[in-house]
C-alpha cells in the first residue's frame, strides 16, 4: 500500500529526477527534495500549519547521489506518514536523514559513478573502435532503461517498505560488488589499448610503450610541474623530429 495516492506518487517520482535542478551551496539539493516530495505530503498533512513543519523538515541540509533520490522521496513519504499518524518522532528525522543520506552518497558515488558507469564508458568506447556501432547503441539503450527500472524498483520499496527496505538494501552488498567491477574495469582498459594500439603489432614494443605510458601518467599525476614539461616535449618531436612518430609506426 501506497502512503499517498498514487497520483501523488507519481507526481513525487516524476519530480525525484529534478531534485538537483536547484542546487545551491546553503542547503545543496534540499530545495529540489522539498518539491519533489511536496505532492505527498499536501496529501498526508490537511493542517497548514503541519504541512509547513513537515516542509521545514526537508528543507535543511540534503545531498547526495542522483540514483538514490527517488528511493529516499518514496522514503521520506512514508515516514511522513508514520509521523503523522504518531508512529515515528519527528524529530528523529533529522538525524536519520543526515546519517542515510550521505551514506547512500558515498556508495553511490563509488559504486554508480566510480564503478558500474566506468564499465559502461569502456565497454562503448571498445565497441566503438571496432566498428560495432550498433552493439554501441544498445548497450547504451540498455543501460539507460535498466537505471530508469532501478529507479522506478527503489522508489516502490522506500515507499511501501519504508526503513525495513534500508534493511534489505545492505544485503545488496554494493560496496564490495563495486571492488569486483573495478577488477573487470582493470581488464577492460589494457583490451582498450590493444583495440585503439596505432603501431605495428610486436609484444615487446607493445610492453615498452605501455610502460612508458604508465610511468607518464604516474608523473603526470604525482608532478605537478612536469606537465607543461611533457606537453612541451611532445610538441618538439611532432615539429622538429616528425620521423621518430614514422619510425615508431614501421614507415620508415
Amino acid at each position: 500500500m501506497f502512503p499517498v495516492s498514487l497520483k501523488a506518487m507519481i507526481r513525487c517520482f516524476l519530480r525525484s529526477y529534478l531534485t538537483g535542478s536547484a542546487f545551491n551551496t546553503r542547503g545543496m539539493q534540499n530545495i529540489g527534495l522539498g518539491y519533489a516530495i511536496d505532492p505527498g505530503l499536501k496529501e498526508i498533512y490537511k493542517d497548514p500549519q503541519k504541512l509547513q513543519k513537515a516542509r521545514r523538515r526537508h528543507l535543511k541540509l540534503y545531498n547526495t547521489h542522483q540514483l538514490w533520490n527517488p528511493l529516499l522521496v518514496g522514503l521520506f513519504i512514508s515516514l511522513e506518514k508514520q509521523i503523522s499518524r504518531g508512529l515515528f518522532p519527528p524529530q528523529s528525522m533529522s538525524k536519520l536523514k543526515s546519517t542515510l543520506v550521505f551514506t547512500l552518497s558515498a556508495i553511490g558515488d563509488s559504486f554508480f559513478s566510480g564503478t558500474l558507469f566506468i564499465t559502461w564508458s569502456l565497454m562503448t568506447m571498445i565497441l566503438l573502435f571496432l566498428g560495432l556501432h550498433g552493439w554501441a547503441a544498445c548497450l547504451g539503450i540498455g543501460f539507460l532503461l535498466s537505471v530508469q527500472i532501478f529507479k522506478v524498483v527503489i522508489f516502490h520499496k522506500g515507499a511501501t517498505q519504508g526503513l525495513i527496505f534500508i534493511n534489505y538494501l545492505k544485503k545488496w552488498d554494493l560496496i564490495n560488488w563495486g571492488g569486483r567491477l573495478k577488477i573487470f574495469n582493470s581488464l577492460l582498459v589494457p583490451v582498450f589499448w590493444l583495440v585503439i594500439w596505432p603501431f605495428n603489432w610486436h609484444l615487446l614494443s607493445f610492453l615498452l610503450i605501455s610502460f612508458f605510458g604508465l610511468l607518464l601518467a604516474y608523473l603526470y599525476r604525482s608532478i605537478i610541474w612536469i606537465r607543461e614539461s611533457l606537453l612541451i616535449c611532445v610538441l618538439v618531436l611532432m615539429f622538429l623530429s616528425p620521423q621518430i612518430f614514422l619510425w615508431m609506426n614501421g614507415k620508415i
